[in-house]
């Protein structure tokens, strides 16, 4: 059945009995009761955004990172300042790098790396993380918790960006 029909049925089916009604007298409107407190109904929207594990695109980033590496032939990471915020949508995949520290890759394959507040242990990131959208769209420094699916939650205190250091 049409939905516009079935809300007019019962409308219809009221309409003879009003016509009844006005013609017999002419009823008299009760005063709205002022005291009945008015039904507010709040909406609330929360979005999150899961940033899934991935792997480095470039084998042993970690140990290219933390101690170079120990022949020439092998690629060598630095790491230089980056800035106090991160685009949350470039973010493609995350690895926990060391105690502190998660390598977070970007999809054009940009390295960063996220250094958590104290007391924060990168392992327990090791099946990604939930982060809270914002309305600028970006994971700043001081500023924005990441959840880990094992419950903990963790501040950046900074942001680096690895680079190659042939570059």
């Amino acid at each position: 059945m049409n939905p516009v029909a079935q809300l007019m049925t019962p409308l219809a089916l009221l309409f003879p009995a009003a016509i009844a009604v006005d013609q017999q007298a002419p009823l008299e409107r009760a005063p709205i009761p002022v005291s009945e407190p008015a039904e507010q109904v709040s909406i609330e929207q929360r979005v999150t955004i899961r940033i899934n594990p991935r792997p480095a695109p470039m084998p042993n980033v970690a140990n290219f990172v933390a101690a170079g590496a120990d022949s020439d032939s092998e690629p060598r990471m630095v790491e230089r300042k980056a800035g106090k915020c991160l685009p949350l949508g470039s973010i493609a995949g995350v690895q926990p790098l060391d105690a502190g520290r998660l390598l977070l890759i970007l999809r054009d394959n940009r390295l960063f790396t996220a250094k958590l507040s104290k007391g924060c242990e990168a392992r327990e990131f090791y099946s990604g993380f939930i982060v809270k959208r914002n309305v600028d769209g970006q994971v700043c420094v001081n500023r924005d918790e990441l959840l880990s699916r094992s419950g903990s939650n963790c501040q950046v205190s900074g942001f680096r960006q690895l680079i190659d250091a042939s570059d």
